[in-house]
């Protein structure tokens, strides 16, 4: 069986941390995870010159994106510069045959001028989130998430979020296991939602009350079996409603109920990938108190029931 293709656009003056994000997830082996076929692709004539002082050079130009089944622009060098035309060209030829398209960081600013994002959600770098918006008015900016999966199109915004990106690429092909054994080996955190806000005053815990709050987080992802809702978990915390939901805001980037439907989601896919429980006993332990909840949420999140994600992840 032939392995998939992933072809990466490189181009002048780029950044070969832009460049490596997906050579690492897709390139390097993994054990116990599917492998690529992973070509870096030459937008124009090389060497080509990186912004960390050194060149590189590339074993295939764009005709070798004439059969990938991925494309990725992981970036570009200026948002004022139009894109030579004959990667714009490419790009639109490979969507019309059914190839996934994405474009990391700055790479959005490429798919919009191919016109491909057009009547699409997308997201960049928050940085830039107005220029694009003046820009390319067509296209449904969100420029406060990691990425935005909308059908074989894909982009993600700046820098890390283009790692939590692929990732989100495979776990979608593949399964969360996938996914998680290969953000293990990059020391990443396996799954951040696409909805999770790009820029957070406090990532992580930086007082007494937030150290709390972090470990009431890691309880209740323990005990999502159990009944959660704000009143309850603020009181857990010790706080204030108004209070909590500020911390909790800062800490997560988004409100509880939302947050709270992720982690059960999430939860629900694993159970689903990895164990022979029934669809009833999972809705039960992920906390959705029925199948019928559950299977309406995940059909809204995910387009397919919990059983028909089960067939296609384990082949039952």
């Amino acid at each position: 069986m032939a392995k998939p293709v992933i072809a990466v656009v490189a181009f002048d003056r780029i950044s070969p941390f832009h460049l490596s994000v997906p050579c690492v997830v897709f390139g390097d082996p993994h054990p116990g995870t599917p492998s690529f076929e992973l070509r870096v692709c030459a937008a124009e004539a090389g060497p080509l010159a990186t912004t960390a002082g050194f060149a590189v050079s590339t074993a295939h130009g764009l005709d070798a994106l004439g059969d990938a089944d991925t494309v990725i622009v992981p970036s570009w060098r200026d948002p004022a510069e139009r894109p030579p035309q004959a990667l714009l060209d490419r790009l639109r030829a490979a969507h019309e045959r059914g190839a996934q398209v994405v474009g990391l960081c700055l790479g959005a600013y490429v798919l919009a001028e191919s016109g491909l994002l057009d009547g699409r959600r997308a997201t960049t770098h928050w940085a830039y989130a107005e220029d694009f918006a003046q820009r390319y008015p067509a296209v449904r900016l969100d420029a406060d998430v990691l990425y935005v999966d909308d059908g074989n199109i894909t982009t993600s915004a700046g820098t890390a979020a283009g790692i939590d990106c692929c990732l989100h690429m495979l776990r979608g092909r593949y399964g969360v296991e996938s996914a998680n054994r290969v953000a293990r080996r990059l020391v990443m955190p396996p799954h951040r939602q696409g909805g999770q806000a790009q820029f957070i005053e406090q990532p992580l815990p930086g007082s007494a009350r937030d150290s709390r709050l972090g470990e009431l987080i890691d309880w209740v992802r323990a005990n999502l079996a159990l009944p959660h809702d704000l009143d309850s978990l603020a009181a857990r915390a010790l706080m204030s409603r108004r209070s909590f939901t500020r911390h909790f805001r800062q800490l997560t980037g988004g409100a509880v109920g939302e947050w709270l439907l992720r982690e059960r989601l999430a939860f629900s896919q694993r159970l689903l990938e990895s164990t022979d429980q029934p669809v009833e006993r999972i809705a039960l332990l992920a906390g959705f108190g029925s199948v019928v909840s559950l299977r309406h949420h995940f059909r809204a999140a995910f387009g397919v029931s919990p059983l028909a994600w089960r067939q296609a992840f384990r082949g039952d």
